[in-house]
């Protein structure tokens, strides 16, 4: 049984469509990535995924439940680390955990027992007693993602979960999540982000544009279908792409002043002396999973524009 399936989601603003017959399904223990830029409908997803926002359209099934009709009961066996924290800063990291089980209506006596594993594992062991005010941005992050473990969740929604943090936090955060995966049984994670470098950490990610899914797929099958190489070329884009089609090479994807074409080996040993020669500003690389989704989608992680899609 799946832990989460979404079928043909549909959801709009004010007439302005955010989500447009979304559909995908995530088993037990696996690590989806819902990757896409800011106002893509990701928030929405998640909200209309724990029966937060009724969608228009669309069936929604969560721990085999139907949503919205049995969501309150669903999201007992979901764990959530929102966007930004929550946390209460009258208790102590201890307290925050126990009073959040009492939302599950777990015994006190279970969190009490559970509280030391939760704090070592995010990397708070000796921090019971510490008041909030006095941990730092990674710390609280660790703490509320300890805190959606409390009721041994089957499902780990994560909704960017490293936002704000400093690059050094993020990566702390990032292994603690890793060690999510290694878990005996591991929740499902769905692990909503617009940086790549998070998402490749998926079993699989979800592509995700202006409501509708792009791709589905292992970062890995995303980046071989790019080919051997990914090949940047600096400056007008109508202009680059009128020079690739002199070697017999399909047009690029135009991003800004720009030009992302994924190459073979071959090719690129013809282009490179001449790219040399007339003095372009040019990048090469192995692909990335950027790289994919500027080739999937038509254009970069850029931000868009969706009616409605921040304030839901």
């Amino acid at each position: 049984m799946e832990t989460l399936s979404v079928a043909g989601l549909r959801k709009a603003y004010d007439g302005v469509p955010v989500l447009q017959g979304l559909t995908f399904e995530l088993r037990p223990g696996e690590c989806y990535g819902l990757l896409g830029p800011n106002g893509a409908g990701k928030t929405t997803t998640l909200r209309c995924a724990l029966g937060l926002t009724a969608p228009d359209a669309g069936e929604v099934r969560l721990s085999g439940l139907p949503v919205p009709s049995r969501a309150r009961e669903a999201r007992m066996r979901v764990g959530i680390v929102p966007q930004m924290d929550n946390l209460d800063p009258d208790f102590t990291a201890a307290e925050n955990l126990l009073v959040y089980g009492r939302y599950f209506g777990l015994a006190e006596r279970a969190v009490r027992a559970r509280i030391p594993h939760l704090l070592d594992f995010a990397g708070l062991a000796g921090r019971a007693e510490a008041k909030i005010s006095a941990l730092s941005g990674g710390m609280k992050r660790r703490l509320t993602l300890a805190r959606a473990l409390v009721n041994d969740p089957d499902l780990l929604i994560l909704d960017e979960p490293t936002t704000g943090l400093d690059p050094e936090a993020r990566l702390a955060l990032l292994d603690t999540l890793q060690g999510l995966r290694d878990l005996d049984p591991a929740p499902a994670i769905l692990h909503s982000t617009h940086l790549t470098e998070e998402a490749e950490r998926s079993d699989r990610v979800l592509f995700i544009d202006r409501g509708r899914l792009a791709a589905d797929a292992t970062p890995a099958e995303l980046r071989a279908d790019l080919g051997d190489r990914t090949l940047r070329i600096e400056g007008d884009p109508e202009e680059t792409n009128r020079w690739l089609s002199e070697f017999g090479l399909s047009p690029g994807h135009a991003e800004n002043n720009h030009v992302l074409v994924s190459i073979i080996e071959d090719d690129l040993a013809r282009v490179l002396p001449e790219l040399n020669r007339t003095g372009r500003s040019f990048s090469v690389g192995p692909p990335s999973l950027a790289d994919a989704y500027t080739a999937i989608v038509g254009r970069g992680l850029e931000s868009v524009d969706i009616a409605g899609e921040d304030a839901a």
